[in-house]
C-alpha cells in the first residue's frame, strides 16, 4: 500500500486504544447536544445544506476528515483514508452545486466504503495479509459504481476481519476496531469498522456486507441503523464465495439516510446474473413521511422475543419489549408469536464455511499460514464438507424459505431483538462465557434471515446498564424492503435516537 497521500492505520495507536479501555485519549466525546459541525448532519441535512447554499461540501469534508483524525486512533474504523483524494472531490461538488447541476442524489456527501468492495485506484485487501497490494484496481464494484454516480466523496476503506469471516472486527491485517461507546468493547463485524465509523460521525454514509449478520450485529452493538435488503436488490461483483447468503447493504445514523442511500444502490448490474430489478417509488416515500402512525396503522405484527428459545439478556429482552410496545401505541395488531423456524446453525456452518474454503482454494500453504487462526480452522472445516452434505444445507434453506413465506402471509412484519446481547471484550469472537465456541453461537437471531434472504434491519432501540446499545430487528417478507423501512421510519419518529452519540 503505497503512503503517498494517504493515512493508514498505526498499530502502535491500535496497541495503546486496547490497553486504555474507555478513558483512552482519543475516544470519541460525548455529543448528546444537537449537532455542532457538518461531521454530525445526515446525509439528508447535508444535501438540504447543499441546495440552500448554507454548506459547501468542502466544509463537511474537512469537518469529517478532522473527526477521523481525532478519533481514529482509538477506534481503528479505517485502514486507508485518502484526505487529498476526498477534498479535491468535494471542491468538484462545491462546483457543481454552485452551478446548480449536482450530479446525483448524493452529490457532496462524504462516504465510507468496506474493505471488501472494490473501488477503483485504491486497494481493496478484503482485511487479508494475503491480498497482493499492488492490485490491479481498477473497477469499481457496483455498489461503489452507484455512489460514484451519484456524486458521494470517498475518503476512506473501513476495517473487516480477514475475510468478512465473523461477527467481529480484528484480524493480523489491521489489528481490533473499537466501539466508539466503550474502547473496551468490539463494534461486532464483520462490517465493524463501518458502523464505528457512522456511530462516531466520521461520515454519515458507510457501505456494509451481511452474510450471517455483518450490517446488523455492528448496527446493534453501536446504535446506528442498518439494512440487510431482499437478496440480490444490490448486486455483486465480484460474486461472493458465501454465495447467495452474501448481502450488500447501507449503514447510517438515520431511516432517511438509509432509504436514499438503498435507492442509489440498487438496481441491476450486467456482472451479476442474479441481480434484481430496481424497485419501485417506495423507498422515496420512506424518507418524507412523518406521521409514524399512518405508517404502520393495521399492520399485522409478530413478537418473537426469543427466535424458538434462543437465551436472551434481560436488559436486552426488556428494551425490545418496550420498543414493541409502541408499534402496539402506533395501531400496528402486535401478536406474541413465535415462525418456527427449525435450528439451521450447523447448515450455515456447512454454508458458510465451504464459503471460506472457496476464498482461500488458491492460497499456498505458507499464506495459509498467515491466517486469522480462527479463519484457518473454518476453512480445514469447509473443506471436510461433501456436495451432499452441502445440498443437505440447500433443502434446509428452501425449507425455511418456504416456512417464512407462509408466515408472512399472516403477519406484514417480524420483530425480535437484533442480538440476544450487547457489545463485548473487543478482540474476542464470542464473550467471555462462550469461550471456544464460533461467533454464530450469539448470533442466533441474524444468520437465519439470511438462509432466507428476506429484507432485515437493526434500529437503535435502547440501552443496557451499562450504557451500551441495544437494538431492535425489523424483518419483512421477500422484496417488502420499503414496508421494513417503513416500519423503522415509524419507529425512528416515534423513539428518535439519531442524537444520541457516544
Amino acid at each position: 500500500m503505497t503512503q503517498e497521500a494517504e493515512v493508514t492505520i498505526d498499530r502502535a495507536d491500535t496497541d495503546r486504544a486496547q490497553t486504555s479501555g474507555s478513558a483512552a485519549a482519543g475516544v470519541p466525546r460525548a455529543r448528546d447536544e444537537a449537532p455542532t459541525t457538518p461531521a454530525d448532519l445526515s446525509a439528508e441535512q447535508l444535501l438540504a445544506a447543499y441546495a440552500a447554499g448554507e454548506l459547501s461540501p468542502v466544509e463537511a469534508v474537512d469537518a469529517v476528515l478532522e473527526r477521523v483524525e481525532q478519533d481514529n486512533p482509538a477506534l481503528n474504523a479505517f485502514c486507508l483514508v485518502r484526505p487529498e483524494e476526498a477534498r479535491e472531490a468535494a471542491r468538484a461538488s462545491a462546483e457543481r452545486w454552485r452551478r446548480g447541476e449536482p450530479a446525483g442524489m448524493l452529490d457532496g456527501v462524504p462516504t465510507a466504503i468496506k474493505d471488501i468492495h472494490l473501488t477503483r485506484g485504491w486497494p481493496t485487501l478484503r482485511g487479508s495479509v494475503t491480498t497482493d497490494q499492488d492490485g490491479p484496481w481498477h473497477e469499481d464494484s457496483p455498489v461503489v459504481a452507484r455512489l460514484r454516480e451519484a456524486g458521494a466523496v470517498f475518503f476512506g476503506k473501513t476495517t473487516t476481519p480477514e475475510l468478512a469471516w465473523k461477527g467481529v472486527t480484528d484480524g493480523p491485517l489491521t489489528g481490533v476496531t473499537r466501539n466508539p461507546w466503550d474502547l473496551s468493547t468490539t463494534p461486532g463485524g464483520s462490517s465493524g469498522g463501518s458502523s464505528a465509523a457512522v456511530a462516531a460521525g466520521m461520515g454519515p454514509l458507510a457501505t456494509g456486507t451481511d452474510g450471517g449478520g455483518s450490517i446488523r450485529i455492528p448496527a446493534s452493538f453501536t446504535g446506528i441503523c442498518g439494512l440487510k435488503p431482499t437478496w440480490g436488490l444490490v448486486p455483486h461483483y465480484p460474486a461472493s464465495p458465501f454465495g447467495s447468503l452474501a448481502h450488500t447493504g447501507p449503514m447510517t445514523r438515520t431511516v432517511g439516510d438509509t432509504a436514499l442511500m438503498l435507492e442509489v444502490i440498487t438496481g441491476p448490474d450486467p456482472r451479476d446474473w442474479a441481480a434484481l430489478p430496481t424497485p419501485g417509488p417506495g423507498l422515496a416515500d420512506v424518507r418524507y413521511r412523518t406521521d409514524a402512525a399512518e405508517l404502520v396503522r393495521g399492520m399485522r405484527v409478530a413478537f418473537s422475543p426469543t427466535l424458538n428459545g434462543l437465551d436472551v439478556h434481560p436488559e436486552v429482552a426488556r428494551a425490545v419489549a418496550e420498543a414493541v410496545a409502541v408499534f402496539e401505541e402506533l395501531g400496528a395488531r402486535v401478536e406474541e408469536v413465535d415462525p418456527g423456524l427449525p435450528e439451521s446453525r450447523d447448515e450455515f456452518h456447512v454454508l458458510w464455511f465451504s464459503g471460506a474454503a472457496k476464498a482461500t482454494e488458491k492460497l499456498t500453504e505458507r499464506d495459509r499460514d498467515l491466517l486469522d487462526p480462527g479463519l484457518r480452522e473454518i476453512i480445514d472445516e469447509g473443506l471436510t464438507y461433501s456436495a451432499q452434505d452441502y445440498l443437505t444445507a440447500m433443502a434446509l434453506r428452501m425449507e425455511m424459505g418456504a416456512r417464512m413465506g407462509r408466515f408472512h402471509t399472516e403477519y406484514d412484519l417480524l420483530l425480535t431483538p437484533t442480538m440476544p446481547i450487547t457489545a463485548f471484550e473487543a478482540g474476542l469472537e464470542s464473550p467471555p462465557e462462550l469461550a471456544g465456541e464460533r461467533w454464530t453461537s450469539w448470533a442466533g437471531f441474524s444468520y437465519p434471515f439470511n438462509m432466507t434472504q428476506q429484507p432485515a434491519a437493526s434500529v437503535p432501540c435502547g440501552f443496557d446498564g451499562a450504557g451500551l446499545p441495544v437494538g431492535l430487528q425489523i424483518v419483512g417478507p421477500r422484496h417488502a424492503d420499503a414496508r421494513v423501512l417503513a416500519a423503522c421510519r415509524a419507529f425512528e419518529i416515534a423513539r428518535p435516537w439519531a442524537d444520541r452519540r457516544p
